[in-house]
């Protein structure tokens, strides 16, 4: 929900099972009848944490700011943008699309048929290292199929098409000048 880490926040069907799922018998933190959890909520039931946290506030707090419409329209905006990154890298001679793109995520590759998997591995992690350092974008990485691949979580409101045309640019003329790279 475009919010800072450290956010977190947990919906429970069942109360009887959660609160059993955390119940104790330790002294220090038994409830009274008079005090600051007097006739309250005992949270250290609720969680592995003994007090409460404010994890879940910026998540409650900007639902009743913005309202959980906001919210959809966001995440709806990211899909089709990943959509739209996905329409990119198949224009992309040069590029592969290595998994499907259902929600925000699009994890593709530089493709070089003069390397084999390992040499493209270490070409695709020297990519993500330059497209990194240059500033513009920060894509990370995982392994797909033995493959190294360039992993885009597209996460922020703020984001326009402009940006992902521009990160396919960055890695074509990244791509050029790895030539030297790959001979070396």
């Amino acid at each position: 929900m475009y919010l800072p880490f450290e956010i977190a926040c947990v919906l429970v069907r069942d109360e009887k099972t959660h609160r059993d799922t955390f119940a104790h018998s330790a002294s220090y933190i038994a409830g009274t009848n008079r005090g600051v959890i007097a006739g309250g909520l005992p949270f250290a039931e609720l969680g592995i944490e003994l007090t409460r946290s404010f994890k879940a506030l910026k998540a409650w707090m900007s639902l009743k700011a913005y309202g959980i419409q906001t919210f959809v329209e966001l995440i709806r905006q990211n899909v089709a943008q990943a959509q739209y990154l996905a329409t990119i890298i198949k224009e992309q001679r040069k590029l592969e699309l290595l998994a499907p793109v259902a929600l925000n995520t699009v994890c593709f590759r530089y493709l070089d048929a003069d390397l084999d998997e390992e040499a493209l591995n270490r070409m695709n992690n020297e990519i993500l290292q330059r497209v990194q350092e240059s500033g513009v974008a920060i894509p990370s990485s995982t392994i797909f199929d033995g493959k190294f691949v360039l992993r885009v979580a597209i996460v922020n409101h703020r984001s326009k098409r402009e940006a992902f045309e521009l990160l396919i640019k960055i890695i074509k003329y990244g791509s050029i000048i790895l030539q030297e790279w790959k001979n070396s």
